[in-house]
């Protein structure tokens, strides 16, 4: 008579506490990471609008050497010197390539001799809160870091 044997199959895989164990891990790791990035995304975007702003400031420029004044880099529809009007020399936003775009760059404070650069978020973007970046004729810089419509103690810089 054949003795049969039967052998015992054991089955692999997880128990379900160390699949728990795993997914939180994953959830931790997700929760410090996702935020870092998007606050990497959005700096980047900053940064990119940074760059635009400095090659408007160089248009501004050109355009200036060329006609002995600023005035008219907007094509002449600044009422008021202290308003937002949108540039004939150069793109209306940025980022300059791709198709999602960010910031409006503005002209502000058009004089004659001087000029302001603003880089503004577009309403309903990732960066709508972030507040503007500005470039003025001198060089100086500024970032609205607080998001209150205007430069701060401290907001003299295009560091955040």
């Amino acid at each position: 008579m054949k003795t049969m044997y039967r052998q015992k199959s054991r089955q692999a895989g997880f128990t379900l506490m160390e699949l728990m164990i795993a997914v939180a891990i994953i959830g931790i790791l997700a929760a410090i990471a996702i935020p870092s990035y998007t606050g990497y995304v959005e700096n980047a975007r900053a940064t990119d609008a940074q760059g635009a702003l400095t090659s408007f400031g160089s248009a501004m420029e050109r355009y200036h050497t060329q006609n002995g004044s600023y005035l008219g880099a907007d094509g002449g529809t600044a009422a008021i010197s202290d308003t937002l009007t949108a540039p004939t020399i150069f793109p209306t936003q940025a980022p300059l390539d791709g198709s999602t775009k960010f910031y409006n760059l503005r002209i502000f404070n058009l004089t004659a001799n001087s000029y302001e650069l603003r880089a503004v978020p577009i309403a309903g973007t990732a960066q709508a809160n972030h507040g503007f970046i500005q470039l003025r004729s001198t060089g100086q810089r500024g970032w609205d870091a607080d998001n209150s419509g205007g430069l701060g103690t401290g907001e003299d810089t295009w560091q955040r």
